[in-house]
């Protein structure tokens, strides 16, 4: 079974910095895209960050230069490095895997971003 477990989230100060960090375990099967979302109560899911098997990454336009996705496959983790963050990035971010064609998630992990 799939688990994924977000750490590294909390409270930072507008222009500050964060880094989060997923674990992942129990995959099995090729690891076809691995992102970061962001949730906030009321409005849709979205996604911030995304990197495709063949090496593609996207970026949603508001993060773009601000944010970093990586990963290390040997260590099954993936990370989103944060930084000039802003209220708006206020959410609780999800980690996203896709092995072959099933998705799953973490449970989040908290991000509040002060003024």
């Amino acid at each position: 079974q799939v688990q994924l477990v977000e750490s590294g989230g909390g409270l930072v100060q507008a222009g500050g910095s964060l880094r989060l960090s997923c674990a992942a375990s129990g995959i099995k099967g090729k690891v076809t895209a691995v992102g970061w979302y962001r949730q906030v109560p009321g409005k849709q899911r979205e996604l911030v960050a995304i990197s495709l098997s063949g090496g593609v990454t996207n970026y949603l336009d508001s993060v773009k230069g601000r944010f970093t996705i990586s990963r290390d496959s040997a260590k099954n983790t993936v990370s989103l490095q944060m930084k000039s963050v802003n209220p708006e990035d206020t959410a609780v971010y999800l980690c996203h895997v896709r092995v072959w064609s099933d998705d799953y998630w973490g449970q989040g992990t908290q991000v509040t971003v002060s003024s």
